[in-house]
């Protein structure tokens, strides 16, 4: 089948320009799952949900977020990017109202199910957007460091802005915020993005394809956010990664004989991609697993309150916005593999200092330079992970390539946060600040084993070839 992209450019739109609005619906996925952590206990208590209840509050959203990537990733290739960005950003808006809206526990579930429904639908077309508006080299370094490095930005502003609303507005207007922002991404959409497809696509949609891997996926997530308190060993536990393995099995057979697969398995024997996704995997379980870890390490040990606590380790995601656009340069001269390994020994060295922290710490002599090594090497590794993953993908794959690494990133550091959990309960010695740093530093030991085994996969897997060069001019 030929390939030809019709590609509808505005005129005066120039690709900063359009970078910008993709770099703000990606702050705007990270920021809504972040910012409604600090509303939880407000929202569990206005709407009356049990400990479980309030729990799916999170688990909702990742679980349909996770779940559906490949999914919206394919149906960016297939019907449009621009086209799927556009619907996914109408239906965050839509979904943000109506979780601000919400009576009822019933009605805030569906609405954080369908919150993760339209991430899936805009975090793999804008990916797929900028990776075909940006050549690969420099210029899709850039690009790549400004996403990874906005979406540091964005965790940490979650954290702050979900404190400081909750506090003041209410917890409603954790939700509203983002109603304002989605509208003005949904109006300016039209005027500063391509919109691009198959001409000549098959309308043949390959519907089992869809069912299995959304299935096998959202196995997964459900299986990795339950572990911690059913256990690893557990019969449920085991009994769900059983039925992902086995759905992950049918999806692949039922693929090979696709006349038009949803994920055509060609994809995967791409090393730059399979290395980059399993790199990216590390790193997200890492990065979930350390944040996850020293916010509960500040804020129950230390005694920080939530907003003291995301201005002090806002060094992390500043170094990572640093380390981004540093790396990207580094990334175009030397490649992929070396700039990974580098930023995988830094990631475990900051953990490794933070398993050193004691339940009486001080942030200048036991957090700061930890936050500050392991936030250099997130910036740097996710963008050259990222820019392996996304290399030598034909312009038809954009968006599935985007999807993947996207649900690399989000799964794994779903199963990072389930790990760490889990260690912080079996180690902990006690429910005082010294019992549980125990369990905080054993967690920090965990996240070193991510890092550690992401080096590992980088010089094992990771391609040694260089990018080609590409124009290095104004974005």
């Amino acid at each position: 089948m030929v390939l030809t992209d019709i590609v509808d450019r505005k005129v005066g739109a120039p690709r900063w320009t359009a970078l910008v609005l993709l770099c703000t619906a990606n702050f705007m996925v990270i920021l809504d799952s972040q910012i409604v952590i600090l509303a939880l206990p407000s929202i569990a208590a206005d709407l009356g949900m049990t400990t479980a209840q309030a729990q799916w509050v999170l688990s909702a959203n990742l679980l349909t977020f996770g779940g559906l990537l490949l999914l919206g990733g394919r149906a960016a290739d297939l019907l449009g990017r621009r086209r799927m960005f556009m619907w996914g950003t109408a239906l965050f808006l839509g979904v943000s109202l109506l979780s601000g809206l919400a009576w009822s526990t019933e009605v805030m579930l569906v609405a954080r199910a369908l919150h993760g429904v339209s991430a899936a639908l805009m975090a793999p077309a804008a990916l797929s957007i900028l990776t075909t508006t940006f050549p690969e080299g420099a210029q899709r370094n850039k690009a790549l460091a400004g996403w990874s490095g906005i979406a540091g930005i964005g965790a940490t502003a979650g954290l702050v802005i979900g404190g400081t609303l909750t506090a003041g507005l209410g917890w409603q207007w954790v939700f509203f915020v983002n109603a304002p922002v989605a509208l003005v991404m949904l109006l300016l959409s039209p005027l500063l993005l391509p919109e691009s497809h198959e001409r000549r696509a098959r309308h043949t949609y390959d519907v089992a394809g869809a069912l299995t891997s959304t299935a096998a996926l959202a196995v997964v997530v459900y299986a990795v956010v339950e572990a911690p308190a059913a256990g690893w060993a557990s019969g449920k536990t085991v009994g769900l990664f059983a039925l992902a393995a086995a759905l992950a099995g049918l999806f692949v057979l039922l693929e090979r004989r696709s006349p038009a697969p949803l994920v055509p398995l060609r994809i995967f024997q791409s090393r730059t991609l399979t290395g980059g996704n399993l790199v990216t995997a590390l790193m997200g379980m890492a990065a979930f697993g350390m944040s996850v870890t020293i916010s509960q390490y500040a804020q129950q040990a230390l005694g920080y309150s939530p907003l003291e606590f995301g201005l002090k380790q806002a060094v992390m995601p500043g170094m990572a916005f640093v380390g981004a656009y540093a790396g990207q340069a580094v990334v175009t001269r030397v490649g992929y593999r070396p700039v990974a390994a580098i930023c995988a020994v830094l990631m475990g060295a900051g953990t490794f200092l933070l398993t050193q922290a004691p339940a009486d710490g001080q942030y200048f002599r036991d957090l700061f330079l930890a936050l500050l090594i392991f936030g250099t090497g997130l910036g740097a590794g996710t963008v050259a992970a990222a820019a392996a993953a996304l290399s030598r993908v034909g312009e038809r794959d954009a968006g599935l390539a985007s999807g993947i690494n996207t649900a690399a990133l989000q799964i794994g550091g779903a199963i990072g946060v389930a790990i760490v959990s889990t260690v912080i309960a079996v180690n902990a010695t006690g429910t005082d600040p010294a019992g549980m740093t125990t369990g905080y530093q054993a967690a920090f030991g965990a996240c070193v084993i991510f890092a550690a085994t992401g080096l590992v996969l980088t010089l094992a897997v990771l391609s040694r070839s260089r990018q080609p060069r590409t124009d290095t001019g104004s974005l």
